[in-house]
């Protein structure tokens, strides 16, 4: 009989000690590459999504453009490090940036999607909570306001991409995607700071049509969703990550598993844990003898597999939340096995190279900003009980 790769996976005192070693010395190289990031970053704010040589200073985004995403796994990632080893720099550069988020909400929000929960509660979220400047507070909320005004009340989603005063077919109205889930948690913590329940209402008709539309019948999990916008009815399912409509997105699963744990965490309905752990268990019997995933598990038998580390690193922080939760028992190994292979072969040491972690992006071998955050973060979790921001 084949052995299972996950089971192999040892989660004695032994190994743990042997593992949070190898864990150690990854969370100091992102720390040591943070530190060159996060000044390139406010020297000149900008996008800084992915790169096939890990240099995301080359990506051609602006900081105000619209499809802007990703400016806030640097600045995450630069307050991890500030708690981890207390050194102000990292705040102070973190805070030249300051201008730049209020702006966007505050002035040019009409160029903005529903990705301002990565941006604010990675951003605005934490330095308040951190320090308890109320102009961050006022920023965050302002974010969270600019968010429920991509509600669709008719089909109970939060539209994805483009401007609210357009409609163009590149970026339709009528789409929600999976990763928004993680955009939630913004709105929840609105919910505590404002004491309107709008916020909270919206995020959860949101996760409500995510878990009746997103997980297929076998638990697998399609990237996008299409509603009437004259009735709100649905329309079926569309893909823009993964392979092809039906294909299984292997990070598209893992959005799903941290995003429903979250909204379970915040709401207390057992719904939303029970998503999160469907789809938690049907993603762990897609992993193969290599461990980290292939970025589609449903790819044509002659497509090159490439891994994607990213998804690997945002599945070890869901099992993580779940664990946290207290039914996280049954992915201990597969935690491990997921945490362990990154480490030990995915992880960049070239101080010269902004990446950290070698992954995937789509069918492209590529470093990726929320692949390295997300590594980060499940490192300080693992090591030091780090407390997250979602």
């Amino acid at each position: 009989m084949k052995q299972d790769p996950i089971k192999t996976i040892s989660t004695s005192n032994a190994y743990k000690s042997c593992a949070n070693e190898v864990y150690k010395q990854a969370l100091e190289t992102c720390i040591r590459k943070t530190r060159r990031n996060i000044k390139r970053l406010a020297d000149d704010p900008k996008s800084a999504a992915w790169a096939e040589d890990g240099n995301y200073f080359g990506f051609k985004e602006g900081f105000y453009e619209i499809g802007n995403w990703t400016s806030s796994f640097f600045t995450g990632m630069a307050l991890i490090a500030w708690q981890q080893t207390e050194d102000e720099y990292f705040l102070k550069q973190i805070l030249r940036l300051a201008p730049n988020y209020r702006e966007k909400v505050f002035r040019r929000w009409l160029d903005t999607h529903h990705d301002l929960g990565f941006l604010y509660s990675l951003y605005s979220v934490p330095l308040y909570e951190l320090t308890g400047d109320k102009e961050n507070r006022e920023v965050g909320v302002s974010a969270a306001e600019v968010l429920v005004q991509r509600f669709n009340p008719k089909g109970g989603f939060i539209r994805a991409w483009g401007r609210m005063d357009s409609d163009e077919p590149e970026f339709p109205a009528n789409m929600a995607i999976i990763d928004c889930l993680m955009n939630l948690p913004l709105l929840y913590w609105a919910t505590k700071q404002t004491n309107n329940g709008k916020f909270h209402e919206i995020a959860v008709q949101h996760a409500e049509m995510a878990a009746k539309y997103f997980i297929r019948a076998d638990d697998s999990v399609c990237h996008a969703y299409r509603f009437d916008l004259e009735t709100g009815k649905p329309i079926g399912p569309d893909n823009f990550c993964g392979d092809s409509e039906d294909s299984y997105w292997a990070r598209g699963a893992t959005w799903a598993i941290y995003g429903f744990a979250l909204s379970h965490k915040y709401t207390g309905d057992r719904k939303y844990l029970d998503a999160s752990l469907r789809v938690a268990r049907k993603f762990v019997t897609q992993l193969d003898s290599d461990i980290v995933p292939v970025w589609d598990f449903r790819l044509p038998k002659d497509s090159p597999r490439v891994r994607d580390a990213s998804a690997a690193a945002i599945a070890v922080c869901g099992f993580q939340e779940l664990a946290k939760q207290g039914v996280g028992e049954e992915f201990e190994a597969a935690k491990c096995a997921l945490l362990n292979r990154l480490c030990s072969s995915f992880i960049d040491f070239d101080e010269g190279c902004p990446g950290v972690l070698k992954s995937g992006y789509g069918s492209k071998n590529a470093y990726s900003s929320w692949g390295d955050y997300f590594l980060m973060e499940a490192l300080s979790r693992e090591l030091f009980g780090f407390k997250t921001w979602w």
